[in-house]
């Protein structure tokens, strides 16, 4: 894994690509970095607003914190997907002058939008303690949870941006498949309350199963909402996972790194 241990022996350049890329950000705005706070904040309100006061999806008690609970780690993952894969492409004049760790720009991107999803994690955190008092024993979990989603979402957004700088159309797959994959994770509503659920138990194991983020924000949510710690299986297929995308960012990195800067 030289790949990531490159974050520690480059952290000085790691750390100037980070806050360059978050001062672009918001270049030109008039609250700045004020909008890393403010932009998670709309985000959730909005969602919100859609579906917990206009069209309320599922019949839950708080079914608004239900929602907010699950939207963290979605937004996290999407825009941290979307963001990387273009990353090595519009960054193609500085990878062409000098030879560095290519590997920093995407993770450096994911590192940018690591800051809405603590600020979203923490806004969802406190209003869990204030609004569920059993869930204050638990809460703190979701910290470590956490984590994970952050390894799990680097090794991916890491393939994603290295097989674009190859293949243009990863960026087109990505794009189209994040709508679908938005309602086919439980994040608006819960598996066990699907009216098809019953009649079609395959169905149900498949969404649960077969979708790699069904797990992740089960356990994001589990600690939060209902005051429990994550079930083993949820938390045993998120650590797998990681692991499963860590290895594939660095095995595609790897095997595109030569050719980055001709491509790009």
């Amino acid at each position: 894994m030289a790949v990531y241990a490159d974050l520690i022996r480059y952290r000085e350049l790691f750390a100037s690509l980070f806050q360059r890329d978050l001062r672009a950000k918001y270049k030109g705005s008039v609250l700045g970095l004020f909008w890393s706070l403010a932009l998670p904040v709309t985000l959730m309100l909005v969602y919100l607003v859609v579906f917990s006061v206009m069209w309320k999806v599922t019949d839950v008690d708080n079914y608004w914190l239900f929602l907010l609970c699950g939207l963290p780690p979605w937004v996290f993952f999407a825009t941290s997907l979307q963001s990387s894969a273009r990353s090595l492409l519009e960054n193609a004049s500085l990878i062409r002058k000098v030879r560095f760790p290519r590997q920093l720009v995407p993770l450096s991107i994911v590192a940018t939008q690591l800051v809405a999803f603590s600020v979203m994690t923490g806004i969802v955190f406190l209003l869990s303690m204030i609004v569920l008092p059993d869930s204050r024993s638990t809460a703190w979990l979701v910290f470590p949870i956490a984590a994970f989603i952050v390894a799990f979402v680097s090794g991916l957004s890491l393939a994603a941006a290295a097989a674009n700088a190859i293949y243009r159309d990863i960026e087109f797959v990505i794009a189209a498949l994040l709508l679908p994959l938005f309602f086919l994770t439980p994040i608006l509503y819960s598996l066990d309350q699907l009216p098809g659920a019953a009649d079609h138990p395959w169905l149900l194991d498949l969404l649960q199963w077969g979708n790699p983020l069904t797990p992740m924000i089960e356990c994001f949510r589990a600690p939060l909402f209902l005051g429990e710690v994550p079930s083993t299986a949820n938390l045993v297929y998120l650590v797998v996972e990681t692991l499963v995308a860590l290895a594939a960012g660095a095995a595609v990195f790897n095997a595109v790194d030569d050719r980055i800067a001709a491509e790009v």
